[in-house]
């Protein structure tokens, strides 16, 4: 899941627009920080592992919610957005019926911890249904688990393709070409995580994947993470990649990232 905490670092300087839409930029930069989309997915690959691979679905909703306060607490100013922060903070946090991207972020672990994919995408949607329990909150998350478990699995990226549109729906027919001169900053997964897929599909390796992910603009820390956690899945990550995100993660990510194999 490291893929989706570099994708995240790699594509925070360039929120909201700020970039040039192109895939020629340097990697790392002094702003290259996690955002919220990496605390997030910390939280929820910690609440994961608490659990076991064979909890029931109550004990995995309130491993996530406990792991999602505590983490966000921690990091307050991370980035959330405003009904997010109050979720965190409350004392009885309720899903809010948000198909916010969100969901999408942080379901990395989802992908990496379980045998099958029935397991796989059922997990992912009890993580986003704690907050996000809209149909297309739900849907991002597991979408985004599936293909991390295909890749994983060594499936073609056209299987990929096939599979994700044969179960979820999303239109995965444009180009980057086609999708970047429109794109704009958007906080749905309806309108993140086909985007994040098709980076994926055209990228050559796991930087290219993370340079067209940026390109497109738009909510591109969020999209380049679930892009990212993808093409680290299907390609692996370069090892100086590797070194250069985990110098600026914190110890206590870098531990849970130890207890994922990373």
């Amino acid at each position: 899941m490291l893929g989706a905490l570099i994708g995240d670092m790699v594509g925070a300087p360039y929120e909201f627009d700020r970039g040039r839409k192109t895939k020629e930029f340097p990697l790392f930069i002094k702003y290259s920080q996690f955002t919220d989309d990496s605390v997030m997915s910390i939280a929820v690959a910690e609440a994961l592992l608490s659990c076991g691979r064979d909890a029931d679905d109550e004990t995995i909703q309130k491993a996530c919610i406990d792991r999602m306060q505590k983490w966000g607490r921690a990091y307050p100013d991370a980035g959330y957005g405003a009904r997010f922060i109050d979720w965190i903070f409350t004392d009885d946090p309720k899903p809010y019926s948000s198909w916010g991207n969100g969901s999408a972020m942080r379901v990395s672990a989802a992908g990496w911890l379980y045998d099958s994919l029935e397991r796989t995408r059922h997990v992912a949607g009890l993580t986003a249904s704690v907050s996000h329990d809209h149909p297309e909150g739900i849907k991002g998350a597991q979408a985004t688990a599936e293909a991390i478990w295909l890749a994983r699995h060594h499936y073609s990226k056209e299987e990929i393709k096939e599979r994700i549109v044969s179960d979820f729906g999303y239109d995965l027919s444009r180009t980057c070409d086609e999708i970047r001169p429109y794109y704009h900053h958007v906080e749905s997964c309806q309108e993140t995580v086909p985007e994040a897929i098709t980076a994926f599909l055209e990228g050559n390796d796991f930087e290219d994947v993370i340079r067209t992910a940026v390109s497109l603009g738009g909510d591109c820390d969020t999209l380049t993470c679930i892009a990212g956690s993808i093409a680290e899945a299907y390609y692996g990550i370069p090892q100086e990649i590797k070194d250069e995100a985990k110098r600026r993660l914190p110890e206590e990510m870098l531990e849970v990232l130890a207890r994922m194999g990373e």
